[in-house]
């Protein structure tokens, strides 16, 4: 039997070794369309250091 990389990951799989166990345990939202509520959207915007609700130019001098 030949053993490929892709016979490697098939037993890493089965077996529950390291990363290849279960590469989709954990996905955070990459898609601000998906996130559904404004908290979310808020504390993700706080992690990336962003300002949310995006404000245009004409929005901030108004409200200066």
């Amino acid at each position: 039997m030949e053993r490929t990389r892709a016979w490697r990951r098939q037993q890493a799989r089965k077996n529950g070794n390291g990363k290849a166990a279960d590469p989709l345990k954990f996905k955070p939202q990459k898609n601000w369309k998906l996130m559904y509520t404004r908290g979310d959207k808020l504390i993700r915007a706080r992690q990336l250091g962003m300002s949310y609700p995006i404000r245009s130019t004409r929005q901030l001098l108004d409200q200066a």
